[in-house]
């Protein structure tokens, strides 16, 4: 936990000096630390380096969005563009999305160590930071708490990403189980069945790697087609 907060400190005062060489005034912009390599560089670290020396700019990023100019660098808008199939060839039943109002699909996690749930005192609203190594993820996950529960351990949240909780003290779970999912099932292409496994791509995952699960909730609301999966797997082996 205490290491979180540190690495997180640490990387806001270099960013901060990075945009001071290059002019920046007020708020300071921030790469979002997936380490996607989609720059040229294998670390948002190296990517920095090589601001500082003038050899990368800021729109060598692809997730920089020079919001300076309007005053305002938190409220604009991304959106995901979803292709037929993920990034292995693999195509998908459906698109998992958010709820109405809600940031992301609502993921379920059980820590590798449950007891952190009442050791730490998560409760709803706290940030968590850990990776999903369960499922066999590579990337570290930051997940706002909608609820906790003290029996199981089990943490309902929201992936949230470092953008949003940069201002907020993570607690470090260092690992958990990727339970389940909850959101809209959107551009399907195979209806999804109750009892049944089906492959899904949840939204805005930076893999973009298929997912598989059980469908053990199916409710056609208004807004859509509201959709619980359980026994989530990454589909990474070959059709």
């Amino acid at each position: 936990m205490g290491w979180c907060k540190n690495w997180m400190a640490l990387w806001q005062n270099i960013f901060i000096e990075v945009n001071e060489m290059h002019g920046r005034t007020g708020p300071s912009w921030l790469p979002p630390g997936k380490n996607c390599g989609l720059c040229g560089e294998n670390s948002c670290k190296n990517f920095i380096r090589m601001l500082n020396e003038g050899k990368k700019v800021y729109a060598d990023c692809p997730y920089y969005r020079d919001t300076f100019l309007t005053g305002n660098n938190r409220d604009f808008v991304t959106e995901a563009h979803y292709p037929a199939k993920d990034i292995l060839g693999h195509s998908y039943d459906f698109v998992l999305e958010p709820l109405p109002g809600e940031v992301s699909a609502r993921k379920i996690v059980l820590p590798f160590r449950a007891d952190l749930v009442d050791r730490f005192g998560i409760k709803a609203g706290d940030y968590v930071l850990g990776r999903p190594m369960g499922a066999g993820c590579p990337i570290p996950h930051v997940l706002e708490v909608i609820e906790a529960e003290d029996i199981t351990g089990l943490l309902y949240t929201w992936v949230v990403g470092p953008r949003f909780s940069r201002e907020h003290e993570a607690l470090d779970i260092v690992a958990y189980h990727m339970i389940g999912f909850e959101g809209l099932a959107t551009r399907v292409n195979k209806d999804p069945v109750f009892g049944a496994r089906a492959s899904f791509l949840p939204g805005f995952c930076m893999m973009s790697l298929n997912h598989t699960g059980i469908v053990n909730m199916l409710l056609q609301k208004r807004h859509g087609l509201h959709i619980r999966i359980e026994d989530v797997r990454i589909l990474a082996g070959s059709e």
